[in-house]
C-alpha cells in the first residue's frame, strides 16, 4: 500500500479517465470499484451515482477513504474479496475492474463473480494488461514467477478467463499501453 501509487499512477492516469469516461448516464446507479485499491479512479468518476469501493487489503482501503475525502462523491467502501463477494445477485448496474484481474490468483473466479452481481443490460469496465492468445511472452512468463506473490500476475489471457463467463458480451476492446499490453475493455451482461 505504502508504494502503490507511485507504481501504478503516471502513465495509467489517461487509460483511467479512458475507461471511466465510457461511463455515461449513471444517476441513482449503483456502481461497483472492485479492487478500489488506493483509490486512484476516484477523481475521475462521474457525480449522481452511489459507488461501492472494495479491496482485501485495509491499508488500500484507508488511502482510498483519504482520497474520497477530498470528493463530492457518494462513495461505500467494504472490505472484500473479488474472487467471492458478499453482495446479492444483480445489485450493480456497472463494475469497474482496473487492475484486478491480473492481481487476483484466480482471474475466472474474479470475473464470474461480477457477472453473479451485476444486473442484466449492465456493463463491466476492465482496465488490466493480458497477454494476447496464443502470444509466447517469454519474458512476461518468466517475470510472472516471481512477481504473481506480491505485486501482479503477468501472463493472464483475457481471452481464456472471458470464455469462462459465457452471459458476456464484449463490446469494446482497446489496446492502451505498452503496445497493446495493457487494454481498455467493456462487457456486456445478457
Amino acid at each position: 500500500a505504502p508504494v502503490y501509487d507511485s507504481i501504478v499512477s503516471g502513465p495509467l492516469d489517461g487509460c483511467r479517465r479512458k475507461s471511466l469516461s465510457r461511463l455515461d448516464n449513471v444517476a441513482n446507479q449503483k456502481i461497483l470499484i472492485n479492487g478500489i485499491g488506493s483509490g486512484l479512479d476516484i477523481p475521475h468518476l462521474p457525480a449522481d451515482a452511489q459507488y461501492t469501493g472494495t479491496d482485501i487489503t485495509p491499508a488500500m482501503l484507508e488511502l482510498a477513504k483519504k482520497r474520497a475525502r477530498q470528493s463530492p462523491l457518494d462513495i461505500n467502501f467494504e472490505l472484500a474479496d473479488s474472487q467471492a463477494l458478499h453482495f446479492h445477485d444483480d445489485t450493480f448496474d456497472a463494475i469497474i475492474m482496473h487492475l484486478i484481474l491480473a492481481v487476483v490468483p484466480d482471474p475466472a473466479s474474479a470475473l464470474r463473480e461480477a457477472v453473479r452481481v451485476l444486473k442484466p443490460g449492465g456493463r463491466i469496465y476492465l482496465l488490466d494488461k493480458f497477454l494476447k492468445p496464443g502470444q509466447i511472452a517469454i519474458f512476461r512468463r518468466l517475470l510472472n514467477v516471481f512477481v504473481r506473490h506480491v505485486a501482479t500476475r503477468t501472463d493472464v489471457v483475457f481471452e481464456e478467463v472471458l470464455i469462462t463467463c459465457p452471459e458476456l458480451e464484449n463490446i469494446h476492446d482497446e489496446a492502451a499501453l505498452a503496445k497493446g499490453w495493457f487494454r481498455l475493455i467493456e462487457l456486456k451482461k445478457t
